[in-house]
């Protein structure tokens, strides 16, 4: 059987090698258009070599010949890869072109010409003569610095990346050109030569692991998904995670309404917030947002529907350990499976990775609510901020879509008054936004929650107190005597008798 019926067919009628790389097979719609050239860019250390090593055993699985013809690492190096990813490169012929331990000595390398002209053209003769004799399916030539170097003048370059080109053409052979991007300058004739290029990036960052992410620079004659794409390399390969779009995932879900079960809370958001809905909850610090979060995912997790927990800035232990205080034991359902509480280091995590593992939760385990703990952990592992609100964008329409509640959190800078702080702006993105406050009564701090929005139906448009107290959590009457509860410094225009009533005590008498 040829190795083109063993491969994958395209929606552009011509047959495609799969890589065998998670994601990339996604971006590429179903893989490298066979029998073409396409050049693979990216610095040192950027996953080059590990790809071109996932590309040739996925075509070994697939019964295909491969050739990896290295001219700057050696044999061993390689196995060393393949050893360090738990791969056996036992079905892969390696073609070794380095410098024999001769050929290094000064009085061999005289010549009547140029070294550079003998070595090339020797060369350039081996490798086509091991690919004459292998007559392999899936070629990988590393790197093309060294025949860069050998060429030594641009033109001259060129034509030996055309004779190539010339060569593999109709040998129905698919070619990856490795590409360290040592030269002075972007080889953009390179990439005018190749049918695709692949861009690999590492963006160093000032704390936690360097960030790698691809981009498909092009395809000739075939679709795929552009943009860039957060990719990490871990035992067994690279790992692409493709960028979402929410737009490709499309279904119909009916709204119903999420109990929290505080009776309260539900009738301040004109009972209860929506599936396929997202919703922020927004206030200082320490003000009671986890909780209620951690309230509706344990209401999800009893009513079986199942809840998923990212939290970015608490540890598991003390967010169990809260939770069991205040009533709200969470051992019993995560052992179950109906509640999924995962801690997140935005240090060690992409953007690209987090949304990943929120599909799949949403694909596997059928997940109905999902909970960010909080943006601002997210966005610590954003690049910039301006690229937070986009990636929210498309996850949470995606989330919409699949009929998935979403309660995001969002902690603003200071504590009481009018000049409270975010340091981005998404409540744009919210469907609904809950507002925590902090306020001054009677010489102690209270805490305040209100219903800033909801798009999906009717709310109150009232205050009320918060309360967290004998393992308890208690959403209380309007606090419709107070002015200024937002502002942090209310005035109270009741009676003494009124404001005591109005926290659900009766007043004593004594003597």
């Amino acid at each position: 059987m040829s190795a083109a019926k063993k491969s994958v067919g395209s929606k552009n009628g011509k047959v495609r090698a799969r890589t065998g790389i998670f994601g990339l097979d996604e971006i590429l719609l179903n893989g490298f258009p066979s029998g073409d050239l396409y050049l693979v860019e990216g610095d040192p250390g950027s996953g080059k070599t590990t790809l071109g090593l996932q590309f040739l055993l996925e075509g070994a699985r697939l019964g295909e010949k491969g050739l990896y013809v290295t001219l700057s690492e050696s044999k061993h190096e390689l196995l060393g890869v393949a050893e360090s990813h738990e791969w056996s490169l036992k079905e892969i012929a390696i073609f070794e072109m380095t410098p024999e331990e001769e050929d290094i000595k000064p009085e061999n390398q005289y010549t009547v010409f140029h070294p550079s002209d003998v070595e090339l053209a020797d060369t350039t003769d081996a490798v086509l003569k091991v690919v004459d004799k292998l007559q392999p399916s899936r070629v990988v030539l590393d790197s093309l610095s060294e025949l860069r170097m050998l060429a030594r003048d641009p033109l001259r370059y060129r034509r030996q990346m055309l004779g190539l080109k010339r060569y593999f053409a109709g040998r129905n052979c698919t070619v990856l050109l490795l590409d360290d991007r040592t030269a002075e300058r972007h080889d953009l004739q390179l990439q005018s030569i190749a049918h695709g290029v692949v861009m690999m990036h590492s963006l160093d960052r000032e704390f936690g692991v360097t960030r790698r992410r691809l981009e498909v620079r092009k395809l000739r004659g075939s679709s795929f998904r552009e943009g860039f794409h957060d990719y990490t390399i871990k035992t067994g390969g690279l790992v692409v995670y493709p960028r979402l779009v929410a737009a490709e995932h499309q279904s119909e879900s009916l709204h119903k309404p999420v109990r929290s079960g505080l009776e309260e809370l539900d009738q301040l958001l004109g009972g209860g917030i929506d599936t396929g809905t997202s919703t922020l909850l927004m206030g200082p610090a320490g003000c009671g947002k986890s909780t209620i979060a951690i309230r509706y995912a344990l209401s999800a997790a009893q009513q079986g529907s199942g809840a998923a927990i990212f939290t970015f800035d608490e540890v598991l232990p003390n967010l169990m350990r809260r939770a069991f205080g205040l009533g709200m034991p969470l051992e019993e359902h995560i052992k179950s499976g109906k509640l999924i509480v995962e801690q997140v280091d935005p240090a060690e995590l992409s953007p690209g990775e987090f949304v990943e593992r929120v599909r799949k939760l949403v694909r596997e385990k059928t997940v109905g609510m999902i909970i960010i703990d909080s943006l601002n952990g997210f966005l610590n592992a954003m690049p910039g901020e301006q690229f937070l609100a986009l990636q929210l964008h498309e996850m949470l329409s995606y989330l919409d879509q699949q009929g998935v509640t979403t309660i995001m959190i969002l902690a603003q800078h200071g504590f009481v008054g009018s000049g409270m702080r975010t340091a981005v702006d998404v409540s744009y993105l919210a469907d609904s936004v809950i507002l925590f406050r902090y306020f001054e009564s009677s010489g102690a701090m209270k805490k305040a929650i209100s219903v800033l929005k909801k798009r999906s139906g009717q709310h109150e448009r009232t205050i009320r107190e918060l309360i967290f107290s004998n393992g308890h959590i208690e959403i209380g009457l309007p606090l419709s005597d107070f002015e200024g509860v937002l502002t942090g410094v209310p005035k109270y225009r009741g009676t003494a008798e009124e404001l005591v009533t109005a926290r659900g005590f009766k007043p004593t008498r004594t003597g």
